[in-house]
């Protein structure tokens, strides 16, 4: 069963309107397979517990069944991952007489697909893209320096003719995930093209690939199949196949959009260039006119000129399908659009730069349209592009590639990376990278890449993320606005302060901004470790807040000490979001993103407060000390 659901496109000619979801309530999308996979309704993983010890518990097990009454009174082991029945999630649990490859029963060329992924320790899969090219799905929570057999790799093949040897291509950066924790992916893949002879003449090509938020890909050329293909050949249509042979998998929110070639043209393209100093759209005049001549393609080069310039294309637009379709503008200056009449886009300006996009019906047949472009901003290069696509279809360019060249940057970026110590930066951050704005914010950034945002006017600890630390260029170039973007997959946790005294269990925290008894100290730098120690008082108790690595340098650990002891009424918050309490006395919040782990004597308790649940422990003056793992 199939629904179609709406996404945003957030990207020049990337991310469809619409997209297929396997709905994942039965297998009629796949081909029969062993039956190492099935439909459940929800997953538990124990994070300890490493996939491979199952070999060895099965050989130990052998032994056991010698001793028939000790036997009988064992206790069952805790396994890696266990399920519950339902449907939602697809899982494979694979062993020796069943570990087949999951194979769809629907072939594709172009692909867009999403889906979240969930594995045990040591676990390791792939999802290979028409049975050939294979992006890696394995638990590479800590690896410093992912190859191409890591999460989000593309592995490599084992041929030894040179025309067919892969050597596999590694993430740009380790974005992923610890164990038993969903994570994402978005990629956008390109199928090999095939002349008229069957002769490949393009190679098969990710245009991009997100894990977790982060691009760990962006087009990048696979030359050959890669290790396990379904076959050893490269087709224009192939199935997508999962493997499962090499551990368990769990497979949630299975979304994809089969592309096709798009069937728009421009037809009767014409172009009047201008000169002068405009500072507006509607200043281009029959005086300031340079040339005029017929184009195949839109190319602001053509006016000759680098700035203090205007270009007008006029045509038609040549639609092969009713559909409703996007069209993106590329631009430095200033831009207009306008088709059958209507204005699709416009930045009347003359030192602009953007990229523009708007939706319009469009019937089969011959559209007019008018394209419109002025620059008097000498720091800026000359740009002008012009891209569209519809729900089903490729993004199609109409502009030569100097005229609008991809990835295209005239700032160039500014990103703060610690050395050898600590590095802290203030500034604005907006939560959740599009939520409440945090004026009171500073970003600590580690040599050892863990990472996190700390909310000074509040007293929390609201985001963390490992790898790289920030690009400060929001908050640098020209005047600014302020704020600096976190340069790897954040989680992010909750807002306002994390302690307060309530009346009730039922009394929410209050928000830090009504919050009078609150008040922000600062922070002092440790000598040891040359971390903050962040500082605030809560009615008549000083406060200190640390905030360390763990001993494997992959996670934080906060430590929260009070100055007074003998509190009632007091309460700090943990986590925000569904929780669930798993074997090892960790917690898993919010749609299993991430593990918070009390390490004092305190017992958390967890409560639902205005519609959102909440983990919080009481607070008597003792230390607080908890695990965020992720």
């Amino acid at each position: 069963m199939k629904t179609k659901l709406l996404i945003i496109a957030v990207l020049f000619g990337f991310y469809l309107s619409a997209q297929e979801q396997v709905e994942l309530d039965n297998l009629n999308d796949f081909k029969v397979q062993a039956g190492n996979w099935q439909i459940v309704g929800d997953v538990k993983v124990n994070r300890h517990i490493d996939v491979h010890r199952k070999q060895e518990e099965e050989r130990d097990s052998k032994k056991k069944r010698r001793r028939g009454k000790k036997k009988r009174n064992a206790v069952e082991p805790f396994k890696a991952i266990e399920s519950t029945p339902g449907n939602g999630i697809l899982l494979n649990i694979n062993d020796k007489e069943k570990n087949d490859a999951l194979v769809t029963n629907w072939e594709h060329g172009d692909l867009l697909l999403e889906l979240e992924v969930l594995l045990p320790k040591g676990s390791n899969s792939g999802i290979y893209f028409q049975g050939r090219y294979e992006l890696q799905l394995k638990d590479s929570w800590g690896v410093k320096n992912p190859l191409g057999s890591d999460m989000g790799g593309f592995h490599n093949n084992w041929e030894t003719d040179e025309d067919k040897i892969f050597r596999g291509i590694p993430p740009t950066s380790n974005a992923s995930k610890a164990p038993g924790l969903w994570q994402k992916y978005k990629v956008h893949f390109q199928a090999p093209r095939f002349n008229e002879a069957g002769e490949k003449i393009s190679n098969a090509k990710f245009i991009s690939v997100d894990l977790n938020g982060v691009r760990i890909h962006s087009n990048v050329e696979v030359s050959t199949y890669t290790g396990g293909p379904i076959e050893k050949n490269e087709v224009a249509k192939g199935p997508l196949l999962i493997q499962g042979n090499h551990g368990p998998v769990a497979i949630r929110n299975f979304k994809y959009q089969l592309l096709k070639e798009s069937s728009v043209s421009l037809a009767s393209l014409s172009y009047v260039t201008y000169k002068g100093a405009f500072k507006g759209l509607d200043e281009l005049n029959d005086r300031a006119k340079v040339s005029s001549g017929k184009a195949n393609n839109i190319d602001v080069l053509s006016t000759g000129e680098e700035d203090e310039y205007g270009i007008m294309y006029i045509g038609n637009l040549s639609i092969g399908e009713e559909d409703t379709y996007t069209i993106n503008v590329g631009y430095t200056g200033g831009v207009k659009l306008i088709v059958d009449n209507k204005k699709i886009v416009e930045d009347n300006s003359s030192s602009g730069q953007g990229l523009l996009k708007g939706d319009m019906k469009l019937t089969k047949g011959e559209h007019k349209f008018l394209l419109i472009n002025i620059k008097s901003a000498g720091w800026r290069a000359p740009r002008l592009g012009l891209s569209i696509k519809s729900k089903s279809t490729n993004s199609k360019d109409f502009h030569t590639y100097d005229s609008y060249p991809p990835n295209i940057n005239t700032v160039s970026p500014i990103f703060v990376q610690p050395d050898s110590k600590p590095r802290l930066l203030r500034a604005f951050v907006s939560f959740n990278g599009d939520g409440k704005r945090l004026s009171h914010t500073i970003g600590v950034g580690t040599p050892e890449g863990v990472n996190y945002v700390y909310d000074l006017g509040a007293g929390n600890l609201v985001g963390v993320w490992r790898g790289d630390f920030v690009d400060a260029t929001p908050m640098w170039h020209s005047r600014g606005d302020g704020s600096f973007k976190p340069k790897g997959a954040v989680q992010w946790t909750f807002l306002n302060q994390p302690i307060a005294q309530l009346s009730s269990l039922n009394e929410a925290f209050p928000d830090t901004g009504i919050a009078p008894d609150f008040v922000p100290k600062g922070y002092t730098i440790d000598k040891a470790s040359e971390l903050p120690v962040f500082k605030y008082r809560y009615k008549d108790v000083d406060i200190e807040n640390r905030i360390t690595l763990d001993s494997n340098n992959n996670y934080v650990v906060n430590d929260i000490q009070f100055s007074k002891s003998g509190l009632t009424n007091w309460f700090c918050k943990l986590a925000s979001g569904k929780v669930k309490k798993m074997t090892d006395g960790s917690y898993l919040v919010e749609e299993q993103q991430y593990y918070v782990k009390v390490l004092t004597g305190q017992t958390p308790v967890v409560r639902e407060v205005n519609g959102e649940t909440e983990l919080i422990i009481p607070v008597d003056g003792s230390k607080i000390k908890y695990e965020i793992i992720w």
